[in-house]
């Protein structure tokens, strides 16, 4: 398969920039340079996406760890390590169907820059692997600046599984400045960020949300992976207390006749986990690329 797939390239051809999404996509590749590596190894948080095997749903997790838990260990692999990267790995990992496609991003709010490796997952010991099929770093567009964090005690509380959004979920939501979006397609799996002004997603229904899809590098690897199956995992985090909600479900693209574009997410499953991450960042800088948004 090349650089893209055919949903990349129906958006490309729809959007007109097919020539600027060749240019851009030069910088697909499948090695992890010695900056990349060195990203990585600062990192104490790790989000990976992956559709699960039994039930064919698509998730977002956040693993997180000591900066080290994940690094380059070859110049086509990471390891990550640690009790979360371990519990991933045994509900990801199912040996007889060949290894779990995932996409996986690490994003650092300190210096605005983040790093997605897509691959094949394999479980050892500590955690697991990821075989590396495509290494790439994006702009910081949209991505709000947080200049520290800390490390803190926490005991995550019980998830709470939802099939619809109550108040707080929504409200949740609204004040979000950023998630990750998963997604997957016939060969594999992809990790994603999308960043805005708090509003910036909309809750439309109990089971239904939106938001703009901001321009950005002109692959669109995301949508391209919708447009060919509209399974996604969205993961929204409290970056001050730690909580993790975490959707699944179908999305799909509408184009209007202005060129804008509206992703509209149609919800199946939730799961809100109360402090499930040890960290606690400082309040964010917006990015000066976000659009105004209602408040």
């Amino acid at each position: 398969m090349g650089v893209f797939h055919a949903g990349s390239r129906a958006i490309q051809d729809q959007t007109g920039v097919r020539d600027r999404a060749d240019h851009v996509g030069r910088s697909l590749g499948q090695d992890i340079k010695p900056v990349a590596a060195a990203f990585l190894e600062q990192q104490p948080l790790l989000i990976v996406g992956a559709a699960d095997p039994g039930t064919g749903r698509v998730w977002a997790s956040a693993l997180t760890g000591a900066p080290g838990f994940v690094r380059a260990t070859g110049p086509r692999r990471i390891s990550v390590d640690g009790d979360t990267a371990q519990a991933f790995a045994a509900t990801e990992a199912h040996p007889d169907d060949g290894p779990p496609r995932v996409g996986t991003i690490a994003l650092d709010p300190r210096t605005r820059r983040r790093m997605r490796l897509n691959g094949r997952l394999h479980p050892t010991a500590t955690g697991f692997t990821v075989e590396a099929d495509q290494v790439f770093s994006n702009c910081p567009r949209h991505i709000q600046r947080r200049e520290s964090y800390e490390t803190v005690d926490r005991t995550p509380g019980t998830p709470r599984h939802l099939t619809g959004l109550g108040d707080g979920e929504a409200g949740f939501i609204r004040s979000a400045d950023t998630f990750f979006l998963a997604t997957v397609h016939g060969a594999g799996a992809d990790a994603s960020h999308r960043g805005g002004n708090p509003g910036f997603v909309e809750v439309t229904s109990p089971r239904e949300l939106t938001w703009p899809d901001y321009p950005g590098n002109a692959m669109f690897l995301s949508l391209g992976n919708l447009r060919t199956d509209p399974r996604a995992g969205l993961l929204f985090l409290d970056w001050d207390t730690g909580t993790t909600l975490q959707l699944t479900g179908e999305a799909r693209t509408e184009f209007a006749r202005d060129g804008t574009r509206t992703v509209r997410f149609t919800l199946t499953e939730a799961v809100c986990t109360p402090a499930a991450l040890p960290l606690r960042w400082s309040a964010p800088e917006y990015s000066p690329a976000n659009p105004d948004t209602a408040r």
